[in-house]
C-alpha cells in the first residue's frame, strides 16, 4: 500500500456544500471523502482526457483505501446570502429570483491524503495533481498544490488499543474519545452509488471553535471491537483510521 500526501492552497472562498442543506447549503470547513476522491479523480480525466469521468471514478473508488483532508491553518465559516434564479420567464411584475443562504469558508491551507492499492494509480494521480488544473471536487473552488505530492509507505496496525490523528475518522460505538476536541459532520465515503446505496456516514474532524474561528487540532481514541483499520503513513508517522463496513 502506499499513500499519496500533498498540501492545497485554496485560492479564494470555498464551498463544499453538505449535502440535504439546499436552504442553508452548509459547507464542510475540510474537503470530505467524496470531494477527495472527486479531486483525483477530475485530475486524471483531465490529464488523459481518453475516457468519460465517470470511468476514472470508478476506476479510483476499485482502489482507493482511505480518502481524507485536514485543515493545516484556521479556518473562518461566514453565511451570505445570495440570489438564485428560479425561472426564465413571468409575467410583468413577477419574481424571478429568490434569496437563499450559502456558507462560505476561508482556510489558507489543507493537507489531503489518499491510500491506493495500485502502485500504478498512485504515480498517475500524482503526475497529474502536478500538471492539471485543479478543484475541490466541483467546478467553483480552484485550487493549487503547494508541494510535491509525496508518495509514502503505508503499514497497517493491529493491536492497537489507543489511536491519536489528527485527519477525520467514523464517528460509530466502537471508538471512546480519550483527549483531544473535534467536530462531527455526515459525509460521503464515495462518489458514486453501490447497489443504490450512498449513504451519509458520521466523521469526527479533529477541530477546535474559539471565536467562531475553527483551529486544526487531533482526537485520540480507544477502540472497542474490529470495525476499524488502522493505517500509518510510516515516513510521516500520520494514522488513518477507516471503518471495516464499507457498505
Amino acid at each position: 500500500m502506499e499513500a499519496l500526501l500533498f498540501n492545497i492552497t485554496l485560492n479564494s472562498l470555498y464551498s463544499i456544500r453538505l449535502p440535504f442543506t439546499w436552504q442553508s447549503a452548509l459547507t464542510y470547513p475540510i474537503l470530505p471523502p467524496s470531494a477527495v476522491i472527486g479531486l483525483c479523480a477530475n485530475a486524471l480525466q483531465r490529464l488523459k482526457n481518453d475516457k468519460d469521468p465517470r470511468e476514472y471514478l470508478q476506476k479510483l473508488e476499485e482502489h482507493i483505501i482511505w480518502g481524507g483532508s485536514r485543515l493545516l491553518t484556521p479556518c473562518v465559516v461566514k453565511s451570505y446570502t445570495t440570489s438564485a434564479i428560479v425561472k426564465w420567464e413571468d409575467a410583468i411584475g413577477g419574481k424571478f429570483t429568490n434569496a437563499l443562504t450559502r456558507q462560505f469558508a476561508f482556510s489558507r491551507n489543507l493537507e489531503c491524503a489518499v491510500i491506493l492499492k495500485n502502485s500504478e494509480l498512485t504515480f498517475d494521480i500524482q503526475k497529474a495533481l502536478k500538471n492539471c488544473p485543479l478543484t475541490c471536487g466541483d467546478s467553483e473552488s480552484p485550487i493549487t498544490i503547494e508541494n510535491e505530492p509525496e508518495i509514502c509507505q503505508v503499514k497497517e496496525l493491529s493491536n492497537t488499543n489507543c489511536i491519536e490523528t489528527c485527519f477525520p475518522l467514523p464517528f460509530n460505538q466502537s471508538i471512546e474519545i480519550v483527549d483531544g476536541k473535534g467536530q462531527i459532520f455526515l459525509m460521503h465515503e464515495t462518489c458514486l452509488k453501490k447497489e443504490k446505496k450512498f449513504p451519509l456516514k458520521s466523521y469526527i474532524v479533529p477541530i477546535d471553535e474559539k471565536n467562531k474561528i475553527l483551529s486544526p487540532t487531533f482526537v485520540k481514541i480507544k477502540l472497542k471491537g474490529d470495525e476499524m483499520k488502522i493505517f500509518q503513513i510510516v515516513e510521516k508517522g500520520i494514522n488513518l483510521i477507516a471503518s471495516n463496513n464499507k457498505d
